[in-house]
């Protein structure tokens, strides 16, 4: 071999972009062969080939580490799932079309069709008095906590065993928000327990917003039922783990900051409202989605079944006019609610009723695919000790 296909030492640590120490330790590990120079034989050299080949490895680890970072946050898909799609502007569920499924199906049938089951419901009448609390929210933790207690893990179980734990789980948390044990279609008990007339037009919009919202591909509460079902826990466990990321304001929470916008657009005007966002590079909260750039299309699809109050209307307009970005579920979701006259709880009793079918869908196909779910971390704290020391 050619002395040219040997190089020094700190020619070697400058094209690995590391220090002696680091070299000396490929050397040690056998990645880096090395030699005396001829020369100076109180010198060594170090095989050029080697570290080309360990800083082309190094780049490739460095561009991986990049596109996973960059996963975490609307980036490149990174976990295969045969449930929900975005595509072309159109949310899919397991390949239909959510708009159309909205116009008359029902939260179980689509629950159903997620979890990629077929034929009748499956439900248990056995359900327990749901848990007193002071809240909605409160409810459906202690219900969906009080099932994850005891239920066995989902880990092993028989489909069917599977999917009527499933249907049950959708009809407990359910009674936690009605506030009872209830029978029927779910929109129908919430439109019930709401004041709204089973079977009228209320009812009817809740079951919209119901199918509307049942699952929204690999959103972080999905993400956390299925980290949760790579386990082996139960589908109880597994929703829980759901609703409580769903909790937070950059979630389910969000919705509360489209309600503090269209409030703000109430007292001083909608257009004197956005104004002073921008001014001050605020976000206009339930306008504008990142994986729909040309509208929402949930939105346009349940703010065509009812006209808005007089002050969502204009805000409505206003934004249209002054930025172009056009409303999200978000918005439409508390639109429907406040034209309903509902509490203010509403919004996120019908996100976590309806993404409960999600959740357990994602829940069951992560554990067919029984894999744990377990990414590394890429460590940037203090320098590690010397174990040696």
């Amino acid at each position: 071999m050619k002395l040219a296909d040997w190089i020094p030492a700190d020619d070697a640590c400058a094209r690995l972009g590391v220090r002696s120490q680091t070299l000396y330790a490929y050397v040690s590990r056998g990645r880096v062969s090395v030699r005396p120079d001829p020369n100076d034989p109180r010198r060594s050299l170090y095989r050029a080939e080697d570290v080309a080949a360990l800083t082309a490895r190094k780049s490739r680890s460095r561009k991986l580490s990049e596109v996973a970072v960059g996963a975490m946050s609307w980036g490149e898909p990174v976990l295969a799932s045969e449930i929900t799609t975005v595509s072309g502007g159109r949310l899919y569920y397991r390949g239909r079309d959510a708009i159309r499924l909205a116009e008359d199906q029902t939260l179980e049938a689509v629950a159903r069709l997620l979890r990629g089951g077929h034929g009748a419901a499956l439900k248990r009448t056995d359900r327990p008095k749901p848990p007193e609390g002071p809240s909605i929210r409160a409810r459906a933790y202690a219900a969906l906590a009080g099932r994850a207690a005891v239920d066995p893990p989902a880990r092993g179980r028989a489909p069917l065993a599977l999917a009527v734990e499933a249907a049950t789980l959708l009809d407990v948390l359910t009674d936690a928000v009605a506030g009872s044990v209830g029978g029927g279609a779910i929109h129908n008990r919430l439109a019930f327990a709401w004041g709204q007339g089973p079977g009228g037009p209320g009812a009817d919009l809740i079951r919209r917003m119901l199918v509307l919202v049942a699952d929204h591909e690999l959103n972080a509460s999905a993400f956390a039922a299925r980290v949760a079902a790579s386990t082996g826990a139960s589908l109880a466990a597994s929703a829980l783990a759901g609703l409580a990321t769903l909790s937070g304001p950059r979630h389910g929470g969000a919705v509360e900051a489209v309600r503090d916008f269209a409030n703000e657009a109430s007292e001083r005007g909608a257009r004197e409202a956005i104004t002073a966002r921008l001014a001050h590079d605020r976000a206009l909260p339930g306008f504008g989605h990142q994986l729909y750039p040309d509208g929402d299309p949930r939105a346009a699809a349940l703010l065509e079944r009812f006209e808005p109050t007089a002050s969502y209307a204009r805000l409505l307009e206003a934004v249209a006019g002054e930025t172009g970005l056009k409303p999200t579920i978000d918005f439409a979701l508390l639109a429907a609610c406040k034209r309903l006259k509902l509490g203010r709880e509403a919004p996120f009793a019908l996100f976590a009723v309806a993404r409960c079918a999600g959740w357990i869908a994602h829940a069951i196909e992560q554990g067919q695919a029984d894999t744990l779910i377990r990414p590394r971390a890429r460590y940037t704290g203090p320098a590690l000790e010397d174990a040696g020391g």
